[in-house]
């Protein structure tokens, strides 16, 4: 297997998002025992929302600055073992994006466009009523499929954002890979070209499809979104999507993704560029 080095995680959660679990401590040790050189934070985005709305599934905006001081004093103390990051993984919502790019620019070192929600998550973010709360890994009609893309291509080309996290994700649900689909993969493609993004094959999906099954149909990772992915000279990063801290030691999946990816004929960067 020929591995890309150094090994390299920038989708790592932690407890804030009220769906991981272990601490910030725990996930770096796994990283230095697996032998990774770079590890990211990023956690779900603590938006200001203007409803007063208190989610479900990230941390509040007044958890930020210990999530932040948290990960700085883990990079201090671990300095010359792993170099750590600190981001987050967020939605396009069009109303905060002067708010993201500002606390960006005052914060972070890099952000995932990770595309979950229509308009905002305001609301009961698992019912999708066509408004805010509408979750896109629950797409089931040809109509939501064009929304993702739509919104996704339009989170691409504000700039802000290192790469794309599950681009695939609106296959989660989807009875079959059909036309809709494969026209959403050649516009979020020609996007990625376009802002010369790289697109995350997503370890999380695919324990998910190993080992869950749960409701999905297609899942995610999708083998027809990549193999049209493969026609765009589309540059890859694999993403452990780290909920727990032992999933960074599965170094069998990331060997999986690799190798598939490679199969493709798929670049798989070692690192993000300006962030090794």
């Amino acid at each position: 297997m020929n591995r890309a080095r150094p090994l390299v995680n920038y989708h790592t959660h932690t407890w804030r998002c009220q769906h991981a679990q272990g601490s910030e401590e725990e996930y770096v040790l796994r990283a230095v025992e697996t032998g990774f050189s770079t590890l990211g934070f990023a956690d779900h985005t603590p938006w200001p929302y203007e409803s007063g709305f208190v989610s479900g599934m990230r941390m509040r905006l007044d958890q930020f600055p210990g999530y932040l001081r948290t990960i700085r004093g883990l990079a201090g103390r671990y300095e010359g073992r792993i170099r750590l990051l600190a981001g987050l993984e967020c939605e396009a919502f069009p109303q905060y994006m002067g708010w993201l790019a500002d606390f960006k620019a005052e914060h972070l070192d890099y952000l995932i466009l990770g595309n979950h929600y229509d308009g905002t998550d305001e609301g009961d973010h698992r019912v999708m009523t066509g408004a805010g709360g509408f979750y896109f890994g629950r797409c089931s009609r040809p109509e939501h499929v064009r929304r993702y893309a739509e919104r996704t291509v339009a989170g691409m080309r504000t700039g802000l954002f290192d790469y794309v996290a599950h681009p695939d994700l609106f296959c989660r649900a989807y009875p079959a890979f059909d036309a809709e689909c494969a026209a959403a993969s050649h516009d979020l493609c020609a996007a990625a070209r376009e802002m010369n993004l790289p697109l995350e094959y997503n370890l999380l999906g695919v324990q998910k499809h190993i080992l869950e099954a749960e409701d999905e149909l297609l899942g995610y990772p999708c083998a027809g979104f990549w193999e049209i992915a493969a026609q765009y000279g589309l540059k890859a990063i694999i993403g452990f999507d780290a909920h727990q801290p032992e999933q960074l030691t599965r170094l069998d999946l990331y060997d999986r993704g690799l190798a598939y990816l490679q199969s493709l004929g798929i670049e798989v960067l070692p690192a993000l560029p300006g962030l090794e």
